[in-house]
């Protein structure tokens, strides 16, 4: 297996703004087109951090905590808490800022978890991550216990 990396290895940054065609009626940022989004930056970070093609396999606690509106800038975080053999659980948090105002204020979080796939779709082994500071090392093991909730709905 290769060597471990730390979370800051593959932490992904992703901005985006909101534009007309990315919200609804009310000019409110659609909450799909924010998932899309952070999806899109968990791929990299999971991606940057495997060094392989990797595939969503789940997203929980998904929170929409405040509307984003046109102009609004979203910045997305993702970054690795853990690796397991195959799959990867990344943290995102999503935040918008008013451009005239800049006011910012977090809008949405969420647990991805990531699988690395090979060419022929079969999941393979991922590096581990060695956490380095005293928030990383607490959301390395919080993972545990959230990969043993998600694995229950499986049995």
């Amino acid at each position: 297996m290769a060597r471990a990396k730390t979370p800051k290895f593959s932490e992904t940054t992703m901005t985006e703004v909101v534009l007309p065609n990315d919200t609804n009626p009310m000019g409110m940022l659609q909450g799909g087109r924010l998932v899309q989004w952070m999806d899109l930056a968990s791929a990299i970070c999971a991606q940057t951090h495997a060094d392989q093609i990797c595939v969503t396999y789940s997203i929980d606690s998904l929170k929409f905590m405040a509307a984003a509106r046109v102009g609004d800038i979203i910045t997305i975080k993702a970054k690795v808490t853990r690796a397991f053999r195959t799959s990867m659980e990344i943290f995102v948090q999503a935040h918008s800022k008013e451009v005239l105002t800049r006011k910012k204020r977090l809008i949405n979080q969420a647990f991805f978890t990531f699988v690395a796939i090979n060419d022929k779709a079969t999941s393979i082994p991922v590096p581990g991550i060695k956490p380095v500071t005293a928030e990383e090392i607490k959301e390395y093991e919080n993972a545990e216990k959230r990969r043993n909730y998600r694995m229950k709905d499986l049995l």
